[in-house]
């Protein structure tokens, strides 16, 4: 009989197994932390899920008040919205009909604001069209859909074209709203730049009864890209 052997695999089957240890080391590490944090596991799991919503709120969507009525019927004064902040982040563009949150510090002024995109880079946006309506790319667009009651789609004639990595932006309630057609003549001609939207404003979240998804229209969905947009590859 060799005792040896035996004697060997007795004292390897007596060891604790790594992940035995590994668990252990955690759960002493947990138990340390409650006993050091005032309140204990309640504490740690309040500042687990302030922790995980920082980072949400950074990363992922984040919540936003609707300061103005420039943006009604669809957005109400006081109506929170939640912006996914991921929309733009890989690859993708903001499009026509888009409703976006963007710094407009330099732009607008240094403040956040929400729009709706009229025309991104390479369009050709005139208003108006002999119907009175916006044209993109030379397709009429039919804003009535969102257009707030009784508003024109522009009582200030403009024709622009949107340089590259810019956006044209408007508001839903255009008869009170200071956007793009307001600052044609400052500094970047009321253009936002790509870089400086914070995200794509995706749900309504409060009040609870007005709860909804805000889809992007499909009048904007049929505008056809520019002829620069088809040449490198098109916005859609």
């Amino acid at each position: 009989m060799d005792t040896e052997a035996q004697h060997t695999e007795r004292d390897r089957s007596s060891r604790p197994e790594p992940e035995a240890v590994e668990g252990r080391s955690r759960f002493a590490l947990v138990a340390r932390i409650t006993e050091w944090l005032p309140g204990g596991r309640i504490s740690l799991t309040l500042l687990v899920c302030l922790v995980f919503l920082l980072i949400l709120n950074a990363f992922v969507v984040q919540p936003f008040q609707i300061p103005s009525g420039s943006m009604e019927d669809g957005l109400r004064i006081g109506d929170r919205v939640l912006v996914n902040k991921l929309a733009y982040r890989f690859g993708a563009e903001p499009r026509r009909g888009d409703v976006v949150v963007f710094d407009g510090s330099g732009y607008f002024g240094n403040a956040d604001y929400i729009k709706r995109v009229v025309g991104v880079g390479g369009d050709r946006v005139v208003c108006c069209d002999k119907e009175g309506r916006i044209e993109v790319n030379g397709r009429s667009v039919d804003e009535s859909a969102f257009l707030y009651p009784g508003d024109s789609p522009s009582t200030v004639p403009f024709r622009v074209v949107v340089p590259d990595g810019t956006l044209f932006v408007l508001g839903d309630h255009r008869s009170d709203s200071s956007d793009s057609r307001d600052h044609l003549g400052s500094p970047g001609g009321g253009m936002i730049p790509v870089v400086d939207v914070i995200g794509r404003a995706d749900w309504i979240v409060w009040p609870t009864a007005h709860w909804t998804r805000l889809n992007r229209p499909g009048a904007y969905a049929r505008v056809p890209a520019s002829a620069s947009a088809t040449v490198g590859g098109g916005h859609g």
